[in-house]
């Protein structure tokens, strides 16, 4: 059998046959590295402020989340969210977490660096708060007394519909603008009677019964939002990264339905327990990409709650004459989905 001229010359063959197909495999799995090694993860500044609804980009960084997706974030934490305001009027960074009270005061003012709004983060109902010291005890008991708001945040906006709650308006209180950070000190030091602010810079204040919290924005459900926005040059020119960003936004809400240790992350990174980070959460609504889909779409909520936001600044005295509004793109969405 081993003499076999036939069996040598078939088993000859076998072996040629399958160092070749070993050989193709290698040069296979060698060329398919080259392309992973070239093709290497985009970068993308986030940046990031302390509210619970603006953590889900930091959990997939801190997950590797984004390197799964193509993408390589860089969480930029700003302790004053108005800074992340400032930074993108400056050009500094191509797209922000911000409120839409926000996004409209910004167009309003640097209509050239007006932004393109392509993701709800999340609708307060009950996040956002107004809260007065205990010995004031209602809205009532706010005429003529000093109130503590950051001007850019839904400070105002806030303040103004409790006021309007009880038949009052701004005129009726001494407004006193300051940094969220600052609001809780002053509260306790009797500085201001009250303040507009909200997690985690109303948790101490309000925990330690200093101030009792008198209206939240539960009591005005669609009203506000807190969405992603994205310069337009960079949209234009980078729609699949902005549609990769999406899609990874939703992987991390995803994460963090089924795995506890990623609420207590998020809860460490904002420097507080898991249990006040879960019970801010609950003041907060958030939807999934599908869900978005008619929100986004031309004409939808979103749109129209830009416009109210704009005609009640105006009313404040917050925007004066005509004003751009943002731009509301569900394209990045529409390709997320696919």
């Amino acid at each position: 059998m081993a003499g076999d001229p036939r069996l040598t010359l078939t088993f000859g063959k076998t072996r040629v046959k399958g160092l070749r197909r070993r050989i193709a495999a290698a040069a296979a799995a060698f060329l398919g590295l080259g392309l992973v090694a070239c093709r290497r993860p985009t970068e993308v500044t986030v940046p990031i402020a302390s509210w619970p609804g603006y953590e889900y980009f930091h959990l997939a960084h801190a997950r590797q989340l984004d390197q799964a997706a193509g993408l390589s974030l860089t969480p930029l934490v700003y302790p004053d969210p108005q800074d992340i305001v400032k930074a993108f009027e400056q050009g500094r960074i191509s797209l922000a977490q911000l409120t839409t009270v926000e996004v409209v005061d910004l167009c309003s003012r640097l209509p050239q660096r007006c932004p393109v709004v392509v993701l709800i983060l999340d609708e307060s109902r009950g996040g956002d708060k107004l809260a007065v010291r205990r010995s004031i005890g209602s809205i009532d008991g706010l005429r003529g007394q000093r109130v503590g708001v950051t001007p850019t945040t839904l400070g105002p906006y806030v303040l103004s519909r409790a006021l309007a709650s009880r038949g009052m308006t701004l005129a009726d209180v001494r407004i006193v603008p300051m940094p969220l950070a600052d609001m809780g000190r002053r509260l306790a030091s009797g500085e201001i009677e009250a303040a507009a602010f909200f997690p985690p810079f109303s948790d101490a204040v309000l925990a330690d019964g200093t101030a009792v919290e008198v209206f939240n924005s539960s009591r005005i459900p669609g009203e506000i939002f807190d969405v992603l926005v994205v310069d337009r040059a960079f949209y234009r020119a980078n729609p699949a990264t902005v549609a990769a960003l999406l899609r990874l936004w939703q992987q991390a809400h995803d994460l963090a339905r089924r795995d506890p240790s990623a609420l207590a992350l998020m809860a460490e990174r904002e420097g507080v327990s898991p249990a006040v980070f879960r019970e801010s959460e609950r003041g907060l609504v958030y939807r999934s990409l599908q869900q978005q889909k008619p929100l986004l779409a031309p004409g939808g909520l979103l749109q129209r709650n830009l416009a109210a936001v704009q005609t009640v600044q105006k009313q404040l005295g917050m925007i004066s004459g005509s004003a751009v509004l943002p731009a509301v793109s569900d394209t990045a969405l529409r390709q997320a989905l696919q």
